[in-house]
């Protein structure tokens, strides 16, 4: 797996001086709390952790641990009560919503469970989606989709649909899509989730090889205590709270 394609590389042009900041991601007393008819629901309590660019590590918790919640604020997708996170160096929530919006599809690269690719498009396309939001040009769009597809090992794919690829495969897709803009790091929600053990496995080993070989940071939420522990370090979620931080 070589490319001398800058798709992959450990530069992130969105941010100025970025290659002098040691840290991908910075939370800091991050809380989120929730007005319902039952009353207040404090779904995450003064989570603070640190993960440095180019580092491979894992969120884990069970269900109802605030994991999901701290999910969509690492992903710009909600805002913290209180707290403040740091992408790259940016306060993300300190900008405006517009702001916000295109920060998160140029700073995060989002890889899901269930691949969220579209059927009716080609893979290439699907890929292209987020350069496309960004405004990058037609013929770069094209070179880094199809430079990232080879580089993952379906570039023989480009031009099918989605749905007639295997759940590997489409993950494969869904990492690429992941990649096309050079995000500041990765935020990868149970990726392997809807794949058998074996597929699952494969996927992983890529991710983590995007993170040794190219020096991609990435964030890998799982309820899988074994892929954890195969992380640089492992962030454990309970009750709302950072319950404990390992290094693996």
């Amino acid at each position: 797996m070589t490319t001398n394609s800058n798709c992959v590389d450990k530069s992130n042009d969105h941010v100025n001086n970025y290659t002098q900041i040691e840290y991908a991601l910075q939370v800091q007393n991050i809380s989120k709390v929730f007005e319902s008819a039952g009353g207040r629901v404090i779904a995450l309590r003064k989570i603070s952790f640190n993960v440095k660019k180019g580092e491979f590590v894992s969120i884990i918790g069970p269900s109802g641990s605030g994991k999901s919640t701290l999910l969509n604020i690492l992903g710009a997708l909600d805002k913290p009560t209180f707290g403040k996170v740091y992408i790259g160096g940016v306060d993300i929530f300190a900008l405006s919503d517009d702001m916000i919006a295109r920060m998160r599809n140029s700073m995060i690269g989002f890889i899901f469970q269930s691949f969220n690719l579209i059927n009716r498009t080609t893979v290439q396309r699907n890929v292209e989606i987020p350069g496309i939001i960004a405004g990058m040009s037609s013929k770069e769009r094209a070179s880094r989709a199809l430079q990232l597809l080879n580089i993952l090992g379906i570039k023989n794919k480009a031009k099918q649909k989605p749905m007639n690829l295997s759940g590997g495969q489409q993950q494969r897709v869904a990492i690429a899509r992941s990649l096309i803009n050079n995000p500041t790091f990765i935020l990868a929600d149970e990726p392997t989730g809807n794949l058998d053990t074996q597929t699952g496995n494969e996927v992983f080993d890529l991710l983590k090889l995007l993170s040794k070989k190219y020096g991609r940071t990435i964030v890998f939420v799982t309820h899988n205590p074994e892929l954890a522990e195969q992380t640089d370090k492992s962030f454990y979620i309970k009750d709302g709270q950072l319950e404990k931080e390992t290094v693996n």
